[in-house]
């Protein structure tokens, strides 16, 4: 849910291609905006339209789709996204990107609001994910407290924001910078 994330996908993958393979890779989310059924503010709105113009004039290639905005009753809310890509997960590791990428699409490319139930479980159909166990999971509080978990371990990371790389190495936890456009330097931090 995370629009930089989003622009930070096509440079991330080319990190992962080049990563040695001992080393281990593990995602956490940052939760973003609680849970609410209230309308995102006008003025939260055109702050979110006008980063996504930002990152198209800085990261070229990245699209969204702007009908997102009057096709749907847009809500500042993503810990439902959150639950469902640990919902995901939990039917089997594989599922966690294909949630994470099912979410993204929808959002940004396919203008479907992914603050919506609905459009969580249609995404788990068209991933393979057994329905049923999905919905229980997504409204389970096992699930709810695994996220909060990965939200509190966020914050004691050396991060600002997100996306954010961080280096666990002999228990020390270093920052990697990011580049969008540039995933040697990336890499060059990781293996030094």
């Amino acid at each position: 849910m995370c629009s930089w994330c989003w622009a930070f996908k096509s440079t991330w993958h080319k990190v992962l291609k080049e990563l040695p393979s001992h080393i281990n890779v593990y995602y956490l989310l940052g939760g973003l905006a609680p849970d609410s059924d209230l309308p995102m503010p006008l003025d939260t709105q055109k702050y979110i339209q006008d980063n996504w113009l930002k990152i198209q004039k800085n990261i070229p290639g990245t699209e969204f789709n702007y009908d997102f905005w009057t096709l749907n009753e847009p809500k500042r809310s993503t810990y439902l996204s959150c639950r469902a890509v640990i919902a995901a997960k939990k039917q089997h590791p594989d599922f966690e990107a294909l949630m994470t990428e099912g979410i993204q699409k929808a959002y940004y490319l396919n203008a479907l609001n992914p603050s919506n139930e609905d459009t969580l479980i249609n995404i788990a159909q068209d991933i393979g994910l057994n329905e049923d166990l999905f919905k229980e999971d997504l409204k389970s509080s096992e699930v709810n407290d695994l996220l909060l978990d990965q939200i509190h371990t966020t914050k004691t990371m050396p991060i600002s924001g997100f996306p954010s790389l961080v280096l666990v190495k002999e228990n020390n936890l270093e920052r990697i910078n990011i580049d969008y456009l540039n995933s040697n330097y990336i890499i060059n931090q990781i293996i030094t």
